[in-house]
């Protein structure tokens, strides 16, 4: 055997490389306790009028992508720093362990502790199933508790208020917009009624149909008065007194339409027809201003109703478990692997030495 060694140390080193670390694994290594959730993201869901904003709020982000937002907050050191002030991180982790699973520096700067962080939580991601898998280690069962229960708050907590800022300052834009546009509707009707009251029409394009429908039927009774002239011409003097009759109504007929067309069109003066064209200039901007008004709530009303909707339950699948034993670190699994590829790795030394030293032979 001593003869062995002497001949080959590389397997000596090897051998007794795989003695300590099993040594370690089985005598050294503290007991750590691993508490397991299985969590899952809902959105509440809120009925909401028929109605199409997406180019006004934009588009919400998927299932998956929300899981990724509560993983990368779960494994950021802003929930480190939450964990640390509610759990004591520090003292749990460096009064506990053996030399090479504590945490050695129990005044760490962020970004060791961080790495340190990361080495007991693991927050996988199954994008089949839609859910997350938290794992933590800890070397008592009811710290990994507590651990993974914070965890499973602080990620709803920061989910409900990631949602909650994004809703307020939508709303808070279409407030203010609903109040512009209340104020736009508010002048433009106030116009409509000024100039309604300033020209004692309430609609002059109605009273421009309506007269016009005079006209046409003071022209259709001019005609018929000049048919009846013609046939009366025909056996009666101009002189006759029907003959006269028959003029004098042609003629305070043609004055009268004369009249009718004057205050439909002049070319000086507030005629019908300017004021029925300024009218319904007037008319439109009051229109466009109510459905945008009108449009503007509704988007507001929506908003107020995606707000709901943006608010993320973190559903538990499965609770935190309360460890009744320790899983890890898991010994015989550990030694047997680092055992394998020592000898593995010696095996494939041996036989570099040994062509070397053909080679030189």
């Amino acid at each position: 055997m001593q003869h062995f060694f002497r001949k080959y140390p590389h397997w000596t080193l090897a051998l007794l490389a795989i003695a300590a670390v099993t040594f370690y694994w089985f005598a050294m290594a503290q007991d750590r306790y691993v508490s397991r959730a299985t969590v899952v993201l809902e959105s509440p869901q809120v009925a909401s009028p028929d109605i199409n904003f997406a180019s006004l709020l934009g588009a919400g982000g998927g299932g998956s992508h929300d899981l990724l937002l509560l993983r990368e907050y779960l494994l950021s050191v802003d929930m480190l720093k939450r964990v640390e002030e509610e759990l004591d991180f520090r003292g749990h982790y460096s009064q506990n362990g053996d030399i090479f699973a504590r945490l050695r520096n129990p005044e760490a700067p962020i970004e060791d502790l961080h790495k340190y962080f990361l080495r007991r939580v693991d927050v996988e991601m199954d994008e089949y199933a839609g859910v997350l898998n938290i794992r933590v280690e800890a070397f008592t069962p009811e710290f990994a508790h507590q651990f993974v229960s914070l965890l499973l708050q602080a990620g709803e907590d920061h989910m409900n208020s990631m949602g909650h800022r994004l809703a307020q300052e939508q709303v808070r834009f279409l407030k203010g917009q609903v109040e512009n546009l209340k104020d736009r509707f508010d002048e433009t009707r106030a116009e409509l009624l000024s100039f309604q009251n300033e020209h004692g029409l309430v609609s002059p394009t109605s009273t421009v149909e309506s007269l016009n429908q005079v006209v046409a039927t003071l022209e259709g009774e001019l005609a018929r008065l000049q048919a009846q002239r013609n046939a009366l011409s025909s056996f009666q003097s101009e002189q006759s007194s029907e003959m006269r009759r028959v003029q004098s109504e042609i003629t305070a007929l043609r004055e009268q339409i004369e009249k009718q067309r004057d205050r439909l069109a002049q070319t000086a003066g507030n005629s019908l027809n300017s004021i029925s064209a300024e009218y319904q200039t007037l008319e439109l901007q009051a229109q466009f201003a109510q459905k945008t008004y009108s449009s503007a709530l509704a988007a507001l009303e929506n908003t107020r109703l995606e707000a709901a909707r943006q608010l993320k339950q973190v559903s538990v699948l499965q609770s935190p478990l309360l460890p009744e034993y320790p899983t890890e670190p898991r010994r015989l699994y550990n030694s047997s692997v680092f055992a394998l590829i020592t000898i593995f790795l010696t095996f494939i030394f041996g036989m570099m030495l040994m062509i070397i030293k053909d080679h030189r032979d």
